[in-house]
Protein backbone atom coordinates (compact mmCIF):
# COMPACT_ATOMS: atom_id res chain seq x y z
CA UNK A 1 0.00 0.00 0.00
CA UNK A 2 1.40 3.40 -0.96
CA UNK A 3 2.40 6.13 1.47
CA UNK A 4 0.61 9.41 2.04
CA UNK A 5 2.51 12.69 1.61
CA UNK A 6 1.67 15.60 3.91
CA UNK A 7 3.46 18.99 3.81
CA UNK A 8 5.43 19.55 7.00
CA UNK A 9 8.41 21.36 8.49
CA UNK A 10 10.97 19.87 10.88
CA UNK A 11 12.02 22.49 13.42
CA UNK A 12 14.09 22.96 16.53
CA UNK A 13 12.61 25.12 19.24
CA UNK A 14 14.91 25.60 22.22
CA UNK A 15 16.05 22.15 23.29
CA UNK A 16 13.26 20.27 21.51
CA UNK A 17 12.54 19.09 17.96
CA UNK A 18 9.12 18.68 16.37
CA UNK A 19 7.34 18.02 13.12
CA UNK A 20 5.24 21.14 12.47
CA UNK A 21 2.08 21.10 10.36
CA UNK A 22 -0.06 23.87 8.93
CA UNK A 23 -3.55 22.96 10.14
CA UNK A 24 -4.86 23.42 6.58
CA UNK A 25 -2.70 20.47 5.51
CA UNK A 26 -4.32 18.07 7.98
CA UNK A 27 -7.74 16.41 7.77
CA UNK A 28 -10.65 18.37 9.16
CA UNK A 29 -11.54 15.20 11.05
CA UNK A 30 -9.27 15.45 14.09
CA UNK A 31 -9.95 11.82 14.94
CA UNK A 32 -7.38 11.04 12.23
CA UNK A 33 -4.65 13.22 13.71
CA UNK A 34 -3.37 10.77 16.31
CA UNK A 35 -2.57 8.04 13.79
CA UNK A 36 -0.94 10.55 11.44
CA UNK A 37 1.26 11.88 14.24
CA UNK A 38 2.18 8.40 15.51
CA UNK A 39 3.11 7.27 12.00
CA UNK A 40 5.11 10.43 11.26
CA UNK A 41 7.10 10.27 14.51
CA UNK A 42 7.59 6.48 14.48
CA UNK A 43 5.57 5.34 17.50
CA UNK A 44 4.91 3.02 19.13
CA UNK A 45 8.45 1.60 19.19
CA UNK A 46 9.14 -1.00 21.91
CA UNK A 47 12.86 -0.46 21.25
CA UNK A 48 12.50 3.20 22.22
CA UNK A 49 14.37 4.53 19.16
CA UNK A 50 11.65 5.61 16.67
CA UNK A 51 13.89 4.65 13.75
CA UNK A 52 10.87 4.31 11.44
CA UNK A 53 9.88 7.93 11.94
CA UNK A 54 11.07 11.44 12.70
CA UNK A 55 11.31 11.01 16.47
CA UNK A 56 14.52 10.68 18.44
CA UNK A 57 13.61 8.20 21.15
CA UNK A 58 13.19 10.69 24.02
CA UNK A 59 10.26 12.90 24.95
CA UNK A 60 11.96 16.14 23.88
CA UNK A 61 12.38 14.75 20.35
CA UNK A 62 8.96 13.11 20.02
CA UNK A 63 6.69 16.06 19.37
CA UNK A 64 4.22 17.48 16.86
CA UNK A 65 2.94 21.05 16.55
CA UNK A 66 -0.04 22.29 14.54
CA UNK A 67 -0.48 25.93 13.57
CA UNK A 68 -3.81 27.32 12.40
CA UNK A 69 -5.83 30.53 12.23
CA UNK A 70 -6.58 32.23 15.58
CA UNK A 71 -9.74 31.38 17.47
CA UNK A 72 -9.32 34.39 19.80
CA UNK A 73 -9.23 38.11 18.97
CA UNK A 74 -6.09 38.65 21.08
CA UNK A 75 -4.04 36.13 19.07
CA UNK A 76 -2.49 35.92 15.61
CA UNK A 77 -2.33 32.11 15.45
CA UNK A 78 -3.59 29.02 17.27
CA UNK A 79 -0.91 26.55 18.32
CA UNK A 80 -1.74 22.99 19.34
CA UNK A 81 0.99 20.84 20.87
CA UNK A 82 0.98 17.03 20.72
CA UNK A 83 3.32 14.92 22.86
CA UNK A 84 3.81 11.58 21.13
CA UNK A 85 4.67 8.73 23.46
CA UNK A 86 7.74 6.78 22.38
CA UNK A 87 6.82 3.21 23.31
CA UNK A 88 3.04 3.53 23.40
CA UNK A 89 0.48 4.28 20.69
CA UNK A 90 -0.64 7.40 22.50
CA UNK A 91 -0.73 11.12 21.72
CA UNK A 92 -1.20 13.52 24.62
CA UNK A 93 -2.64 17.02 24.27
CA UNK A 94 -2.78 17.80 27.99
CA UNK A 95 0.20 20.16 28.16
CA UNK A 96 2.13 22.78 26.22
CA UNK A 97 5.79 22.68 25.17
CA UNK A 98 7.54 25.92 26.03
CA UNK A 99 10.63 25.10 23.97
CA UNK A 100 8.64 24.48 20.78
CA UNK A 101 6.59 27.61 21.53
CA UNK A 102 9.69 29.57 20.51
CA UNK A 103 9.45 28.17 16.97
CA UNK A 104 5.76 28.88 16.41
CA UNK A 105 6.00 32.61 15.70
CA UNK A 106 8.89 32.13 13.24
CA UNK A 107 7.00 29.27 11.56
CA UNK A 108 3.92 31.46 11.13
CA UNK A 109 5.97 34.29 9.61
CA UNK A 110 7.97 32.03 7.30
CA UNK A 111 4.78 30.31 6.12
CA UNK A 112 3.10 33.64 5.41
CA UNK A 113 0.40 33.01 8.02
CA UNK A 114 1.32 36.26 9.79
CA UNK A 115 2.37 39.32 7.80
CA UNK A 116 5.20 41.41 9.21
CA UNK A 117 7.24 44.41 8.13
CA UNK A 118 10.42 45.96 9.40
CA UNK A 119 13.16 44.25 11.38
CA UNK A 120 11.20 43.03 14.42
CA UNK A 121 8.13 40.83 14.75
CA UNK A 122 5.60 40.23 17.51
CA UNK A 123 3.41 37.16 17.09
CA UNK A 124 0.63 36.56 19.61
CA UNK A 125 0.23 32.83 20.08
CA UNK A 126 -2.86 31.15 21.51
CA UNK A 127 -1.84 27.78 22.91
CA UNK A 128 -5.00 25.67 22.63
CA UNK A 129 -3.73 23.08 25.12
CA UNK A 130 -3.64 25.52 28.03
CA UNK A 131 -5.88 28.31 26.64
CA UNK A 132 -3.06 30.75 27.39
CA UNK A 133 -1.51 33.58 25.35
CA UNK A 134 2.22 33.72 24.58
CA UNK A 135 3.94 36.69 22.97
CA UNK A 136 6.91 35.81 20.76
CA UNK A 137 9.27 38.66 19.86
CA UNK A 138 12.07 38.06 17.34
CA UNK A 139 14.13 39.65 14.58
CA UNK A 140 13.32 39.54 10.88
CA UNK A 141 15.97 38.93 8.24
CA UNK A 142 14.94 39.68 4.64
CA UNK A 143 11.29 38.99 5.41
CA UNK A 144 11.89 35.75 7.30
CA UNK A 145 12.54 34.90 10.94
CA UNK A 146 16.19 35.48 11.74
CA UNK A 147 18.30 32.43 12.55
CA UNK A 148 21.85 33.71 13.06
CA UNK A 149 22.66 35.46 16.31
CA UNK A 150 24.77 35.50 19.44
CA UNK A 151 22.47 33.77 21.94
CA UNK A 152 23.71 30.46 23.32
CA UNK A 153 21.31 28.29 25.30
CA UNK A 154 22.26 25.31 27.47
CA UNK A 155 21.87 21.99 25.67
CA UNK A 156 22.17 23.36 22.13
CA UNK A 157 25.52 23.71 20.39
CA UNK A 158 26.39 27.02 18.76
CA UNK A 159 24.42 30.25 18.88
CA UNK A 160 21.30 31.67 17.26
CA UNK A 161 18.94 34.62 16.99
CA UNK A 162 17.02 35.18 20.24
CA UNK A 163 13.29 34.68 20.54
CA UNK A 164 11.80 36.30 23.61
CA UNK A 165 8.79 34.42 24.95
CA UNK A 166 6.38 36.16 27.32
CA UNK A 167 3.79 33.91 28.93
CA UNK A 168 0.87 36.11 29.92
CA UNK A 169 -1.09 35.23 33.06
CA UNK A 170 0.36 31.67 33.16
CA UNK A 171 -1.41 30.57 36.35
CA UNK A 172 -4.01 27.82 36.13
CA UNK A 173 -3.01 26.55 32.68
CA UNK A 174 -4.16 23.01 33.52
CA UNK A 175 -6.47 23.26 36.52
CA UNK A 176 -7.65 26.87 36.38
CA UNK A 177 -5.82 27.76 39.60
CA UNK A 178 -2.22 28.72 40.30
CA UNK A 179 -2.38 26.73 43.54
CA UNK A 180 -4.99 24.01 42.89
CA UNK A 181 -5.25 23.05 46.57
CA UNK A 182 -4.98 26.64 47.77
CA UNK A 183 -1.79 25.80 49.66
CA UNK A 184 1.84 26.74 49.05
CA UNK A 185 2.79 23.32 50.38
CA UNK A 186 0.84 20.11 50.96
CA UNK A 187 1.64 16.81 52.61
CA UNK A 188 0.84 13.94 50.25
CA UNK A 189 0.09 10.48 51.56
CA UNK A 190 2.00 8.38 49.03
CA UNK A 191 1.53 4.58 49.01
CA UNK A 192 4.81 2.88 49.86
CA UNK A 193 6.48 6.14 50.89
CA UNK A 194 4.26 7.69 53.52
CA UNK A 195 4.06 11.45 54.02
CA UNK A 196 5.83 13.63 51.41
CA UNK A 197 5.91 17.45 51.40
CA UNK A 198 5.09 18.83 47.96
CA UNK A 199 4.15 22.11 46.34
CA UNK A 200 1.45 21.65 43.71
CA UNK A 201 1.80 24.59 41.34
CA UNK A 202 0.04 25.18 38.03
CA UNK A 203 1.80 27.86 35.98
CA UNK A 204 2.24 27.26 32.22
CA UNK A 205 2.10 23.53 33.03
CA UNK A 206 1.02 21.86 36.27
CA UNK A 207 3.95 20.46 38.25
CA UNK A 208 4.50 18.59 41.52
CA UNK A 209 7.59 19.97 43.30
CA UNK A 210 9.46 18.12 46.03
CA UNK A 211 12.79 18.56 47.81
CA UNK A 212 15.47 16.18 46.52
CA UNK A 213 16.59 15.24 50.03
CA UNK A 214 13.10 13.95 50.88
CA UNK A 215 13.62 11.01 48.52
CA UNK A 216 17.29 10.48 49.34
CA UNK A 217 18.82 12.48 46.46
CA UNK A 218 21.41 15.25 46.39
CA UNK A 219 19.66 17.06 43.55
CA UNK A 220 22.68 17.03 41.22
CA UNK A 221 22.11 13.57 39.74
CA UNK A 222 22.37 13.42 35.94
CA UNK A 223 19.59 11.99 33.74
CA UNK A 224 21.23 8.65 32.92
CA UNK A 225 21.85 7.98 36.60
CA UNK A 226 18.25 8.75 37.51
CA UNK A 227 16.73 6.83 34.60
CA UNK A 228 18.77 3.75 35.55
CA UNK A 229 17.58 3.87 39.18
CA UNK A 230 14.26 2.02 39.04
CA UNK A 231 13.57 2.55 42.75
CA UNK A 232 13.93 6.34 42.52
CA UNK A 233 11.87 6.55 39.34
CA UNK A 234 9.13 4.51 40.99
CA UNK A 235 9.11 6.87 43.97
CA UNK A 236 8.83 9.88 41.68
CA UNK A 237 6.03 8.22 39.72
CA UNK A 238 4.10 7.45 42.91
CA UNK A 239 4.47 11.04 44.15
CA UNK A 240 3.39 12.40 40.74
CA UNK A 241 0.28 10.21 40.80
CA UNK A 242 -0.63 11.34 44.32
CA UNK A 243 -0.07 14.95 43.31
CA UNK A 244 -2.23 14.56 40.21
CA UNK A 245 -5.17 13.39 42.30
CA UNK A 246 -4.63 16.13 44.89
CA UNK A 247 -4.61 18.76 42.12
CA UNK A 248 -7.84 17.43 40.67
CA UNK A 249 -6.19 16.54 37.34
CA UNK A 250 -7.16 12.90 37.80
CA UNK A 251 -10.04 11.44 39.78
CA UNK A 252 -8.07 8.46 41.08
CA UNK A 253 -4.57 6.91 40.96
CA UNK A 254 -5.47 4.64 38.03
CA UNK A 255 -6.50 7.59 35.88
CA UNK A 256 -3.45 9.58 37.02
CA UNK A 257 -1.12 6.75 35.96
CA UNK A 258 -2.54 6.90 32.43
CA UNK A 259 -2.02 10.67 32.15
CA UNK A 260 1.73 10.55 31.66
CA UNK A 261 2.31 14.09 30.36
CA UNK A 262 0.61 16.09 33.09
CA UNK A 263 1.35 16.94 35.82
CA UNK A 264 5.12 16.96 35.54
CA UNK A 265 7.21 16.16 38.60
CA UNK A 266 10.40 17.91 39.57
CA UNK A 267 12.74 18.02 42.52
CA UNK A 268 14.78 20.97 43.73
CA UNK A 269 17.73 21.54 46.02
CA UNK A 270 19.85 24.47 47.22
CA UNK A 271 22.69 25.95 45.18
CA UNK A 272 25.64 23.57 44.77
CA UNK A 273 28.45 22.77 42.39
CA UNK A 274 27.41 20.17 39.84
CA UNK A 275 28.65 18.22 36.83
CA UNK A 276 26.89 18.73 33.50
CA UNK A 277 26.06 16.35 30.67
CA UNK A 278 28.90 17.93 28.70
CA UNK A 279 31.41 16.90 31.37
CA UNK A 280 31.89 20.52 32.43
CA UNK A 281 30.76 21.91 35.78
CA UNK A 282 28.70 24.79 37.10
CA UNK A 283 29.47 26.68 40.28
CA UNK A 284 27.08 27.23 43.16
CA UNK A 285 28.02 30.90 42.95
CA UNK A 286 26.40 31.19 39.51
CA UNK A 287 22.93 29.84 40.29
CA UNK A 288 19.97 30.52 42.58
CA UNK A 289 18.66 26.96 42.92
CA UNK A 290 19.13 23.47 41.46
CA UNK A 291 16.40 21.57 39.64
CA UNK A 292 15.59 18.33 37.81
CA UNK A 293 12.37 17.41 35.99
CA UNK A 294 10.81 14.12 34.89
CA UNK A 295 8.93 14.32 31.60
CA UNK A 296 6.81 11.37 30.41
CA UNK A 297 8.73 8.96 32.61
CA UNK A 298 12.18 10.19 31.54
CA UNK A 299 14.55 12.65 33.16
CA UNK A 300 14.73 15.76 31.02
CA UNK A 301 18.22 16.46 29.62
CA UNK A 302 17.66 20.19 30.05
CA UNK A 303 14.41 21.49 31.50
CA UNK A 304 11.00 21.84 29.82
CA UNK A 305 10.56 25.60 29.36
CA UNK A 306 7.01 25.71 30.70
CA UNK A 307 8.07 23.73 33.76
CA UNK A 308 11.05 26.05 34.25
CA UNK A 309 8.58 28.93 34.27
CA UNK A 310 6.49 27.03 36.81
CA UNK A 311 9.60 26.52 38.94
CA UNK A 312 10.39 30.24 38.84
CA UNK A 313 6.82 31.11 39.80
CA UNK A 314 6.91 28.57 42.65
CA UNK A 315 10.21 30.06 43.80
CA UNK A 316 8.42 33.40 44.35
CA UNK A 317 5.63 31.87 46.44
CA UNK A 318 6.61 32.12 50.10
CA UNK A 319 6.48 28.81 51.92
CA UNK A 320 6.69 26.62 48.82
CA UNK A 321 9.18 23.78 48.54
CA UNK A 322 10.96 25.70 45.77
CA UNK A 323 11.05 28.96 47.73
CA UNK A 324 12.58 27.06 50.65
CA UNK A 325 15.74 26.22 48.65
CA UNK A 326 15.99 29.47 46.65
CA UNK A 327 19.01 31.67 47.25
CA UNK A 328 17.31 34.79 48.59
CA UNK A 329 18.19 38.21 47.23
CA UNK A 330 16.95 41.73 47.67
CA UNK A 331 15.20 41.98 44.30
CA UNK A 332 12.02 39.91 44.07
CA UNK A 333 11.81 40.73 40.33
CA UNK A 334 15.32 39.55 39.47
CA UNK A 335 15.59 36.65 37.00
CA UNK A 336 16.16 33.26 38.61
CA UNK A 337 19.17 31.19 37.53
CA UNK A 338 18.37 27.48 37.60
CA UNK A 339 21.17 24.91 37.63
CA UNK A 340 20.11 21.91 35.53
CA UNK A 341 21.74 18.97 33.66
CA UNK A 342 22.72 20.99 30.57
CA UNK A 343 23.82 24.20 32.27
CA UNK A 344 22.13 27.29 33.65
CA UNK A 345 18.67 28.44 32.59
CA UNK A 346 17.54 31.97 33.44
CA UNK A 347 13.82 32.62 33.88
CA UNK A 348 11.98 35.77 34.94
CA UNK A 349 8.68 35.53 36.80
CA UNK A 350 6.46 38.24 38.21
CA UNK A 351 4.36 36.95 41.12
CA UNK A 352 2.31 39.08 43.51
CA UNK A 353 -0.10 38.66 46.40
CA UNK A 354 -3.64 39.46 45.33
CA UNK A 355 -6.97 39.12 47.13
CA UNK A 356 -5.39 37.03 49.86
CA UNK A 357 -3.71 34.64 47.41
CA UNK A 358 -0.94 34.53 44.85
CA UNK A 359 -1.12 35.80 41.25
CA UNK A 360 1.40 34.99 38.51
CA UNK A 361 1.44 38.02 36.24
CA UNK A 362 3.85 36.74 33.62
CA UNK A 363 7.00 34.76 32.93
CA UNK A 364 9.64 35.32 30.28
CA UNK A 365 12.79 33.75 28.85
CA UNK A 366 14.85 33.62 25.68
CA UNK A 367 15.24 30.70 23.28
CA UNK A 368 16.63 30.11 19.80
CA UNK A 369 14.96 28.23 16.96
CA UNK A 370 15.71 26.96 13.48
CA UNK A 371 13.75 25.56 10.56
CA UNK A 372 15.82 22.52 9.56
CA UNK A 373 13.80 20.76 6.87
CA UNK A 374 10.74 21.54 4.83
CA UNK A 375 8.87 19.37 2.37
CA UNK A 376 6.57 16.40 2.86
CA UNK A 377 6.46 13.83 5.61
CA UNK A 378 5.46 10.36 4.42
CA UNK A 379 3.20 8.16 6.50
CA UNK A 380 2.20 4.60 5.74
CA UNK A 381 -1.35 4.67 4.40
CA UNK A 382 -1.94 1.39 6.22
CA UNK A 383 -1.36 3.23 9.53
CA UNK A 384 -4.18 5.71 8.86
CA UNK A 385 -7.15 3.78 7.46
CA UNK A 386 -9.29 6.90 7.32
CA UNK A 387 -6.93 8.44 4.76
CA UNK A 388 -6.74 5.48 2.40
CA UNK A 389 -7.60 6.59 -1.08
CA UNK A 390 -7.81 10.24 0.00
CA UNK A 391 -5.57 13.22 -0.53
CA UNK A 392 -4.97 14.73 2.94
CA UNK A 393 -4.93 18.22 1.42
CA UNK A 394 -8.43 17.70 0.08
CA UNK A 395 -9.56 16.26 3.42
CA UNK A 396 -8.84 19.57 5.12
Amino acid sequence: MKQQKIPAVFMRGGTSNAVVFNQNHLPADRALWDEIFLAAIGSPDPNGRQLDGMGGGVSSLSKVCVIGPPSRPDADIDYTFAQVQVKEAKVDYGANCGNMSSAMGPFAVDEGLVKVSGREALVRIHNTNTKKIIHALFSIDDGLAAVDGDLAIPGVSGTGAPVKLEFRDPGGATTGKLLPTGNAVDVLDVPGLGKVRASLVDAANATVWINAKDIGLTGTELPEQLDADAAVMQKLSAIRIAGSVAMGIAANPEEAAKKKSIPFIGFVSPVQDAKLLSGESISANDIDLTGRVISNGQTHRALPLTVSLCMAVAARIEGSVVNDVLRKGGDAEAPIRIGMPSGILTVAATVNRKDGGWKAEQGAFYRTQRRMFEGQVLVRASRVPGLQGKNPLKAA
